[in-house]
């Protein structure tokens, strides 16, 4: 069987979603590990008055292909902006791009799609559903075409406990399309570029904005490794192109997941999360990290009411006598929503049968392995986590490392404030409690007594040492 470079050398590539976090990852490894591919054709829409070709000009330019560029610094040549938008009628391409893709393309790897759970479901029907109904109609033209991968979320039939690697009826849920899957990368340790899903909420935990979430500590958080997700993209691509007359025509479908095989709890997340930022903290914090993970409704109010919004409604009153715009509301308001959209997948837990992918695997060869791991069984979760959070501060907030010493200082002078604030607030209450209860009062002058006794009895004995 040939290899997996073997498998795209001289192929031409169709990718949509290319300007997205996975679509980005995707184009990059192609073209860096499969460097005979011939040409990798990206569909992208204008945006913001930007050409399609600006788009991708401004999207290579970051952090991520700096190592492509290093290896082939012609990789460009091979990028073939065409322009497109997936809602329109044929794609909204011109008939001369429809003939280009017709006469050459041989494998799509469809991976558009909206990653808003709260997306319009109108919307997200038209990119989610009709968009690859379109994108099969243009593949079923194309004369050369071996393979066609869409690439989906392993949430899109989470009515179902058990999720085998099946073509299931249309789920109920259409706007859940594409979430989950992809947060961390390998060869840039903790690239990720954007605030979905879980990066969001780290960010909010380690500022110390977020003090409460709705999440059971024992629920299987199946995060798994962008270029995990890719590897298995490409390999399944290879496998399927390069075996296409010696196997069954049954249309395969491979779960990507972690928790049957390497489960990691959002428990465990929780403490790495927040130890990682108390080591490292993130600059300006608003408080400490700390998050109390809960799945009683009524206590995550309490919690909110008393952790979040009071904080920010204090903090937005000293800004506007201050003469400055309040903020911390809108923020508080913006995460609320974030967490509510979460709260279900942090909540419950999922199995996924992955037989596919084991099978895949063990189709590889040995150098394939290394080059395109889809190993999840050697993902140690703790050095895992702590480079998905040092991403989060190196690459989304712009954050530089030589910036530590001063954020520790910040998060030691928050830590002071904290214990003067609760030593202050109990003696408060204290005071009030001894004025209005004589046996308020008894507990106190029997506290203080006893404390004045320790002091001698331990003057006393380190007299007699000496």
């Amino acid at each position: 069987m040939v290899t997996i470079p073997e498998y795209y050398e001289g192929k031409n590539v169709l990718i949509t979603g290319s300007t997205g976090f996975m679509g980005k990852v995707l184009l990059e490894k192609l073209l860096r590990s499969c460097s005979g591919v011939k040409a990798a054709y990206v569909l992208v829409r204008p945006k913001a008055g930007q050409a399609p070709t600006a788009r991708i000009a401004d999207m290579i330019n970051c952090k991520l292909f700096d190592r492509l560029r290093e290896e082939q610094p012609d990789f460009t040549e091979k990028i073939v902006a065409v322009n497109s938008d997936l809602t329109q009628p044929d794609l909204d391409l011109s008939i001369e791009d429809q003939e280009t893709l017709m006469g050459c393309i041989n494998i799509v790897f469809h991976c558009a799609a909206t990653i808003r759970f709260n997306e319009p479901l109108k919307d997200a029907m038209q990119l989610n559903v009709l968009a690859t109904q379109k994108m099969l109609n243009l593949a079923h033209r194309m004369k050369y075409l071996d393979v066609f991968i869409h690439v989906s979320t392993a949430y899109a039939h989470c009515d179902r406990e058990l999720i085998e690697e099946v073509v299931y009826p249309p789920p109920y849920i259409y706007c859940l399309d594409f979430e989950h899957h992809s947060f961390f990368f390998t060869l840039l340790k903790g690239w990720i570029d954007n605030f979905n899903g879980p990066s969001g909420i780290f960010i909010a935990a380690g500022k110390g904005i977020l003090r409460t979430m709705r999440a059971s500590n024992n629920a299987v958080a199946d995060l798994v490794p962008v270029d995990v997700v890719i590897n298995t993209t490409l390999a399944a691509a290879w496998y399927s192109g390069s075996q296409r007359h010696a196997r069954p025509r049954s249309m395969l479908v491979y779960n990507c997941t972690t928790g049957g095989i390497n489960p990691f709890h959002w428990g465990e997340v929780e403490y790495h999360v927040i130890s990682t930022f108390k080591r490292n903290p993130l600059e300006q914090a608003f408080r400490r990290p700390n998050v109390n993970l809960t799945t009683n409704h009524l206590i995550n109010q309490y919690w909110i009411a008393v952790s979040h919004k009071a904080p920010a409604f204090l903090y937005d009153l000293f800004l506007r006598m201050s003469g400055r715009e309040p903020r911390m509301m809108k923020t508080i308001t913006r995460l609320h929503k974030a967490m509510m959209v979460l709260e279900y997948f942090t909540s419950h837990s999922w199995v996924w049968n992955t037989d596919n992918v084991t099978m895949l695997m063990n189709q590889m060869g040995s150098e394939d392995k290394k080059v395109f791991n889809i190993d999840v069984r050697q993902l140690h979760w703790a050095e895992y986590m702590e480079n998905y959070c040092m991403g989060t501060k190196k690459y989304v907030l712009n954050e530089e490392l030589s910036g530590l010493p001063a954020a520790r200082k910040h998060l030691n002078k928050l830590r002071n404030i904290r214990y003067t604030f609760n030593t202050i607030l109990v003696v408060l209450i204290w005071r009030i409690f001894i004025a209005r209860s004589q046996m308020a009062r008894n507990i106190w002058y029997f506290v203080v007594s006893l404390c004045f006794k320790f002091l001698s009895y331990f003057r006393a004995s380190s007299t007699m040492r000496y």
